[in-house]
């Protein structure tokens, strides 16, 4: 089974852009979904913006990679997911989410990622 799932999860954890940039292929297709938006890229560069300009930004602090798990393969496409905790400006929250891979090589050339968007910590489903 592939590592490139939990090490990139690893690296956003980490809020580590060139680790990032280290996984990927230079010409990575990324696609992510969260609760408000539908975001969409090519390469390393346009990744790391929206892992770490839109969705994870300065003022927001991952304290923990609380989870992480690889499913099996479908195929080609590799499967991992991942909890964070969380501490923002407006509180404490977590966020998970499920990324879906394709590696070529040792790099991830294929990158879709749904993310649950920051929940309050704490809350209860009811």
């Amino acid at each position: 089974m592939s590592t490139l799932g939990p090490r990139f999860a690893r690296a956003v954890a980490a809020k580590d852009a060139d680790a990032v940039h280290r996984l990927v292929t230079p010409d990575v297709d990324f696609r992510g979904l969260t609760p408000g938006r539908a975001w969409e890229g090519t390469g390393p560069d346009d990744l790391v913006e929206v892992l770490f300009g839109c969705w994870f930004g300065d003022a927001d602090e991952i304290t923990a990679l609380v989870d992480v798990t690889a499913g099996a393969p479908v195929e080609d496409t590799q499967r991992v997911s991942y909890r964070l905790a969380l501490r923002t400006p407006d509180g404490a929250y977590a966020a998970e989410q499920q990324a879906y891979y394709r590696a070529d090589g040792d790099h991830i050339g294929f990158l879709r990622i749904l993310c649950s968007g920051f929940r309050p910590a704490g809350a209860t489903a009811g």
